[in-house]
């Protein structure tokens, strides 16, 4: 693995000093540290404003190509977007940009992967589609193999063939790396989307680690519109008013190191957004309580401008869970979001499992850069 740690002096370089770098083909040192980390955030597209963040990314991965008759492609929208986010490269060499295919709803996985032709056209296409455009890796987000929660197609063959269809990404990848040039330190990369606890019933976890150049562990949204109570959407550890099958960051990432996962390809995830729920009962201020309804996902910007310490919301933290919450006992609303500080406890947590970093969904709802400046200095204690 390899990651990007730059102290102050580099950090604070204008941007156009890093352009000029790249132009003349003058590569950036990376001072010794210890440790290495990756951070690496999902994005729709690219707000030229977080242009001066790119120095706290190492991978950014593009969201999303689609999957038509087991085709990976991307359409015209989708290109649009993708490319600003190419072209911030020639800013940043040490920058990566991947490109995911599915995401929440994409069906066309259980299909794809239940033939050796779809798979071989899978991987091919991929394959051709990095080539293409020039990006650095493939994201596999099939939510989620021997599922149908998010109304894909499912199958119990599905456990296998997800093991099959990576497989033959994995071989098909390395190949076009052999032919232009994508090899070693450069290869181009290959990681999943993946949740866990009754999500990952339909996953070889061990069969699949040994193709994937890391996890990108969804360790958010534990609690959303489909659960019967409220909780810690994104919380690092159980609360003490959780169930005792509450998922959590930490019992998330003990179930793939119990299942023989390198503790370096482990990256967990943060969310750069709330998720609120109206008419809660108001035991522990709404925490892990029935409710009425689900009122939807709160971006960090809205949850900052109207909602944290504003309009009857006041804010708590869970010091078992390590996480913020919001209580409107007016309204009786309840808010679960991440904030600097739990981001904080969990690079601190990163650093002290020895995993291989933190991962975030999405850019967009970080425009200030407050949340991944968390990440950042999270994961570099001593670099500023």
């Amino acid at each position: 693995m390899s990651s990007r740690h730059h102290g102050d002096f580099l950090s604070c370089r204008p941007m156009v000093l890093l352009m000029l770098l790249a132009g003349l083909g003058i590569a950036l040192a990376r001072p010794a540290v210890a440790g290495t980390y990756r951070v690496v955030g999902y994005v729709t597209q690219w707000n030229p404003i977080e242009d001066r963040n790119l120095d706290k990314i190492d991978t950014l991965i593009f969201a999303f190509a689609e999957l038509k008759h087991a085709r990976v492609e991307l359409d015209a929208a989708a290109a649009q977007r993708l490319r600003p986010i190419l072209a911030l490269k020639t800013q940043d060499p040490h920058l990566r940009v991947d490109i995911s295919v599915g995401g929440w709803e994409a069906g066309g996985f259980s299909e794809a992967a239940s033939t050796a032709a779809g798979r071989h056209t899978f991987a091919q296409t991929a394959a051709q589609l990095l080539q293409r455009t020039g990006a650095d890796g493939l994201d596999v987000d099939w939510e989620y193999p021997g599922h149908s929660e998010s109304g894909i197609r499912s199958s119990p063959a599905d456990r296998g063939d997800f093991t099959l269809l990576l497989k033959d990404i994995r071989e098909s990848l390395d190949r076009a790396g052999s032919g232009d040039g994508h090899v070693g330190a450069r290869h181009y990369t290959l990681s999943v989307a993946i949740a866990d606890g009754p999500f990952v019933s339909g996953i070889d976890i061990p069969a699949i680690s040994r193709y994937v150049d890391w996890f990108n562990l969804m360790t958010y949204d534990f609690v959303n519109s489909m659960t019967p109570t409220t909780g810690n959407h994104t919380g690092l550890y159980a609360s003490k008013w959780a169930p005792a099958d509450a998922r959590t960051t930490n019992r998330a990432v003990h179930e793939f190191l119990a299942a023989g996962v390198p503790r370096n390809k482990i990256i967990i995830g943060v969310a750069f957004y709330g998720r609120a729920f109206a008419e809660v009962r108001p035991e522990h201020r709404g925490l892990y309580q029935p409710y009425g309804h689900f009122q939807g996902m709160l971006p960090w910007p809205e949850l900052t401008r109207s909602y944290i310490n504003k309009h009857g919301y006041q804010r708590y933290w869970d010091a078992r869970a390590k996480a913020p919450y919001l209580w409107n006992a007016t309204t009786r609303t309840f808010v679960t979001y991440d904030d600097p500080r739990s981001i904080a406890a969990k690079a601190a947590y990163v650093r002290t499992q020895h995993l291989g970093g933190v991962m975030y969904w999405e850019q967009n709802l970080d425009p200030g850069g407050t949340l991944l400046d968390s990440i950042w200095k999270g994961l570099n204690p001593r670099a500023h």
